[in-house]
């Protein structure tokens, strides 16, 4: 995943100085080196600059970071390295997905009543688990549906891993039931000859005349 940051980070190029104990203070900030990578925040080695509350009651409680030091950096600087060039591997697999993602169809069928509203709708977990299926790297959250698929119709449904990495794909929404079949007469070869009728014609009665 692309490094990115969010409002309460951001990244410190200047270096502490050594034996350095207390977090760095920027008014309601406080500087951090991060010893493992957390997404939106930063990789491991980074120095980032976060929110006072997030550092003192979610990063340094689960030593996911702690104050800096010269020594510290400088130990980390080979994983931070190792962390730089998985995230640029992932980056570029990541374009190349959305590439190929953009403007792909799924389409899916489902029962549905004689209005054409789905008996359950199509969630975004489906849809991410239908991509899944074609062989997307997709997460559920990458899907933004916006809502439930409720009924027969085409919706445009973005796909966004990030703001520089997105694109969009359709989902057609189809019924499972059979259309109406149309039974269609077999034209008449020739004129119409109209309506035929079969007479009887009785034979003469052969009656001597007793006159």
């Amino acid at each position: 995943m692309a490094n990115r940051r969010t409002d309460h980070t951001q990244t410190r190029t200047g270096k502490p100085r050594s034996g350095h104990q207390q977090p760095a203070t920027r008014g309601r900030q406080h500087d951090l080196l991060m010893l493992e990578t957390l997404e939106n925040v930063g990789i491991v080695g980074d120095v980032v600059r976060v929110k006072a509350g997030f550092a003192r009651n979610y990063l340094l409680p689960r030593g996911i970071a702690e104050v800096p030091t010269q020594e510290k950096i400088e130990e980390l600087a080979g994983q931070r390295a190792e962390a730089e060039a998985e995230q640029k591997r992932i980056r570029g697999e990541q374009e190349a997905m959305i590439a190929k993602l953009d403007g792909h169809e799924l389409t899916v069928e489902r029962s549905t009543n004689d209005q054409g509203v789905l008996f359950g709708g199509i969630t975004q977990h489906e849809v991410a688990e239908m991509l899944r299926e074609e062989g997307f790297a997709i997460e559920d959250r990458y899907v933004r549906l916006g809502q439930v698929a409720k009924r027969v119709d085409t919706y445009d449904v973005p796909i966004v891993i990030n703001r520089d990495l997105k694109c969009e794909i359709k989902l057609n929404v189809k019924s499972d039931a059979p259309e109406e079949e149309v039974v269609e007469e077999d034209e008449a070869e020739g004129e119409d000859e109209g309506p035929r009728f079969n007479f009887y014609v009785p034979k003469e009665a052969n009656v001597e005349s007793e006159y």
